[in-house]
């Protein structure tokens, strides 16, 4: 099996996967989304709320924003069900505050956390609107979690694979140039008289060039052994950790079923 990075940034990675089978990345890809912990504010206990915003929505908002979740901000916690304590404690939890005063826009940096290391990742999301004299406090859990038990720990945004599209052209091609002026993604390109195919990864394969092709010689179909898989995040944990991570649960997988066969 081979990987080949296509394109990486802080939260997008898209990589190749030659020589697997459908059902092994099918795997990884719901590992991604569904057992990959990350940590989300799970309980909110509201003191006062002065504002238009029912409790149950703004609670509801809290826990969807995306809280730093990665290798070095997580170390020392552990899952609430591996956890003796009952209900909260250091060990599983890290209690944030949130205490503001209107006239305001109150965004996700007034949300104070014990541990700075495991805090909102973005500043400028806005929570509520307060008016003159309009007061909002409260105190939020976060605990880490995993997408199978709410959405709010799903790590990713899209997690998503396609089979490797293959295009030739038949040797009774003339070159017309249709079939590159059709392609909405600029995959064909067409230069000096000849049609040049430019990033055959970008190709969603929805024949768009076949059909502007009078004559049909072009052929689009896929290779299945091999696969570009996108995995795209909120920012709480790098796209690389995920992957590694949902490696690691497929790998703890495969042992526990050797060991009961």
């Amino acid at each position: 099996m081979e990987f080949e990075v296509i394109n990486k940034n802080k939260d997008e990675l898209v990589f190749m996967v030659n020589g697997a089978d459908i059902a092994f990345v099918n795997a990884i890809r719901r590992i991604c989304m569904m057992e990959v912990p990350t940590i989300a504010i799970d309980d909110v206990n509201l003191v006062k709320n002065d504002s238009a915003m029912f409790n149950e929505v703004l609670a509801h908002r809290l826990g969807l924003l995306p809280i730093a979740s990665d290798i070095k901000s997580i170390e020392g916690l552990v899952m609430p069900d591996e956890c003796d304590c009952g209900e909260y404690c250091p060990q599983c939890s890290v209690p944030m505050t949130l205490n503001k005063k209107g006239p305001c826009v109150v965004y996700s940096k007034d949300l104070e956390s014990l541990d700075q290391k495991i805090k909102p990742v973005y500043d400028t999301i806005p929570l509520l609107k307060l008016k003159e004299d309009e007061e909002v406090c409260l105190e939020a859990y976060a605990q880490l979690g995993i997408g199978k038990e709410h959405a709010k720990w799903q790590p990713t945004i899209v997690c998503a694979y396609k089979f490797y599209p293959e295009l030739t052209f038949g040797d009774e091609c003339t070159s017309c140039g249709n079939c590159a002026g059709a392609c909405p993604r600029g995959v064909l390109q067409y230069n000096n008289n000849k049609v040049e195919i430019m990033d055959l990864t970008n190709c969603s394969m929805c024949k768009s060039c076949y059909r502007a092709c009078d004559d049909r010689v072009i052929n689009i179909s896929f290779d299945d052994s091999k696969f570009i898989f996108k995995i795209e995040t909120d920012g709480s944990i790098p796209p690389e950790e995920v992957l590694l991570k949902a490696c690691d649960v497929l790998s703890d997988k495969a042992d526990k079923i050797i060991e009961i066969v």
